[in-house]
């Protein structure tokens, strides 16, 4: 066979950057094979210079790129919590350039940035009751123009096309979407939970529509700063510890070492089900008569102990995320719940 009519037509690669690594995924132009994903460790401590910061991302996309079998030059990129703002709000009810023009009136008030300067969008939820009368429910995400400017500079670097810039909460509910897909799914009220190195994300969705979005100031490296001092070792030794311990099947862990962990991170999970359950208690309110069903725990953080722990405390049916759950015959390094952005991503229709 000629070589060229072997070659499978790939999409755009989905470029997830985090806080601890950089993943890339690439799907084919159908959306439903793998073609090709890979990721690279940041260092455990960002630059003191934004300009370095930067090039070490540069570095890490290329190095990620490089011996592997990407193709073409499109790519999807996000906009994640640094470059995010994103509220739940309540406004007068109104449609089409109406609604745009009360929701940017809104953002002004509300923005930590000029909104002279701000990329504004949002997501129409639904009409919700506020005592007598009825409001409509949106979802305002918004941007400095200066983070998506620099955002920009670092992709021109690395000699990629972006195809589309998403946003990061969106993408997260795209990925999961692809797998509740009958018309049942689609009635459907999940949480996702996004657990990430410094942030977790969190979005509330009826089917593949978001009702709530909202980023949590927790993630893995409070949970390494928890070990760390309950053990008094270094963040680095922390975090290398409870790595290792978590690829561990359950048993060959060192018990006293896994009793160890899960009393020093006791107080962080504590917090995060706190924000969860305060999450929930905003959805209830606001959607009344609409309980949620069930909740995916996803990121590089997810495991199948913290699922039991949220699922316990939450009182909700809770399973561990799988985002190439879709692809069948995937293997990929790792906890497969960090994988969930990036397939997000990959995901995204650019035509």
């Amino acid at each position: 066979m000629v070589p060229w009519l072997s070659k499978t037509r790939c999409g755009p690669i989905g470029i997830d950057i985090g806080s601890r690594s950089v993943k890339l995924l690439q799907l084919s132009a159908d959306r439903t094979r793998l073609c090709e994903a890979a990721c690279w460790d940041l260092p455990a401590e960002p630059a003191a210079n934004p300009g370095r910061q930067d090039e070490l991302l540069v570095e890490a996309i290329e190095h990620a790129r490089e011996g592997r079998n990407f193709r073409g030059r499109d790519a999807v990129f996000c906009l994640s919590d640094k470059q995010l703002f994103v509220q739940n709000i309540r406004v007068a009810q109104a449609n089409g350039d109406e609604l745009k023009k009360i929701v940017h009136f809104e953002a002004a008030g509300r923005l930590p940035f000029s909104s002279e300067e701000a990329e504004i969008r949002f997501i129409d939820a639904a009409d919700v009751r506020q005592g007598d009368s009825v409001r409509r429910e949106v979802i305002l995400l918004a941007s400095h123009r200066p983070a998506i400017d620099r955002l920009m500079g670092i992709v021109e670097k690395t000699n990629l096309r972006p195809v589309a810039i998403d946003a990061e909460p969106a993408a997260l509910l795209r990925c999961y979407s692809k797998q509740f897909r009958r018309d049942d799914d689609q009635h459907r009220r999940m949480m996702f939970v996004n657990i990430g190195g410094s942030t977790t994300c969190v979005v509330i969705a009826r089917g593949s529509d978001a009702m709530f979005i909202k980023y949590v100031d927790l993630g893995g490296r409070h949970l390494d700063q928890a070990v760390a001092r309950h053990l008094k070792m270094s963040d680095e030794d922390a975090s290398a510890l409870r790595r290792h311990n978590g690829d561990r099947r359950a048993d060959q862990r060192d018990p006293e070492i896994s009793q160890s962990i899960r009393e020093s991170v006791r107080p962080v999970l504590d917090k995060l089900t706190s924000e969860l359950s305060l999450c929930l208690r905003y959805y209830s309110v606001t959607f009344r008569g609409q309980p949620l069903d069930q909740v995916v725990v996803g990121g590089g953080e997810a495991n199948s102990v913290l699922v039991e722990w949220i699922g316990k405390r939450l009182d909700l049916p809770c399973e561990l995320g799988n985002p190439l759950r879709a692809f069948e015959g995937v293997s990929l390094p790792g906890h497969l719940g960090q994988w969930d952005i990036a397939t997000g991503l990959a995901l995204r229709e650019t035509g």
